[in-house]
């Protein structure tokens, strides 16, 4: 699959705020085919997948930035993919949706 340099980047800028703002190795999010990262304080593991998995395409993502009360229906409609007692990552949206509101950060990656 060809990746869109456009849509890398937002996933990138949005999961790079995501590991800052949210340290930790609990959850693995997952964003195929652009990336993927441990975020979340919580269970320490060594090896292998963290107790929590999320994924979502990058499309969801983007969108839960922007419009992060849809969590639950995108979890319910099959969009995101939450699995592990970490996994309702809602509030960690809302508060990233925020900041991105604050450095003026828009679908368009501007």
């Amino acid at each position: 699959m060809k990746k869109d340099p456009l849509i890398a980047a937002q996933v990138k800028q949005i999961l790079d705020l995501i590991k800052d703002i949210y340290p930790g190795k609990s959850v693995e999010l997952r964003i195929p085919p652009y990336s993927a990262i441990q975020c979340v304080k919580g269970v320490v593991h060594r090896r292998g997948t963290p107790p929590s998995v999320v994924e979502m395409n990058p499309e969801t993502l983007i969108k839960l930035v922007i419009q992060p009360e849809l969590w639950k229906e995108f979890c319910d409609s099959g969009l995101i993919s939450a699995s592990g007692t970490n996994s309702n990552l809602s509030i960690l949206f809302i508060n990233i949706g925020k900041l991105m509101q604050n450095i003026n950060w828009s679908s368009n990656g501007k």
